[in-house]
């Protein structure tokens, strides 16, 4: 809350929420000044996505049309003007698991997904912008120790080639990686472990995809580093974008 009492933003997407509003107390689900949309997963404790925005939104939708992922708590989107905003928290995955087989279905289907959306906002002289966990390094700049996750979940040869088709064939931009193409990182995900943190040995893993025509207006990308472990408050850090009007 203190975060949220500081920022410029004017949209802010928040993944993995687990709770539902009713859960929440009124600061958290009814902040002065933003208006909440909560995207709760049916399994309880698991999963859900939101979005707080300055301005109410337009229009909201809950789900991408997958009904296996419908009321997984994984996809919220919403409509601002002539912008789509959504919040998205991609399986992460666990190699030789069911959950690795989830990932992959939600995968199959929201690539499907994200080119249909795409072709209809900018049909209507709209634009597009997936923020959220991707759970997926893209490329060796993203993962500091990627030589040793090369076989584990969130670095795999197949994950990745799923993120560039999204990138190349699907034509979506890394905001991130647009205006920062050469620096490592920035890592916006560190373990609880060790000293993951201190030693930014970190992964990113948290994007802002958005539609081409959206992508060129961004002026500036950053990752809200915490200054110290004990002033975190998530193992993310928040990922913030500018773009102009």
């Amino acid at each position: 809350m203190e975060w949220l009492a500081q920022t410029s933003a004017e949209v802010v997407c928040l993944q993995e929420t687990r709770a539902e509003a009713e859960q929440l107390p009124g600061a958290v689900i009814e902040p002065q000044g933003w208006h909440v949309v909560l995207a709760p997963a049916a399994a309880k404790g698991r999963a859900g996505v939101a979005l707080y925005s300055r301005v109410r939104p337009d229009a909201v939708r809950v789900g991408f049309g997958a009904e296996e992922f419908e009321d997984s708590g994984r996809y919220v989107e919403a409509d601002f003007g002539a912008v789509s905003v959504a919040s998205l928290y991609l399986p992460s995955g666990e190699v030789g698991t069911e959950r690795q087989e989830e990932k992959e279905r939600f995968m199959a289907v929201f690539i499907e997904y994200l080119a249909k959306r795409r072709a209809e906002v900018e049909a209507a002289g709209r634009e597009l912008v997936v923020c959220g966990d991707w759970n997926i390094a893209h490329r060796e700049a993203d993962l500091k120790n990627w030589r040793a996750n090369r076989k584990n979940a969130g670095f795999l040869p197949e994950e990745r080639e799923w993120l560039s088709r999204v990138l190349s064939e699907v034509g979506y931009v890394d905001v991130m990686r647009s205006l920062l193409p050469d620096q490592e990182g920035p890592y916006s995900w560190w373990s609880y472990r060790g000293k993951a943190f201190d030693n930014d040995a970190g992964w990113r893993i948290d994007y802002q995809i958005a539609t081409p025509g959206l992508a060129g207006r961004a002026r500036e990308a950053k990752v809200e580093r915490a200054a110290s472990h004990e002033q975190r408050w998530s193992d993310h850090a928040p990922v913030t974008a500018v773009y102009a009007g």
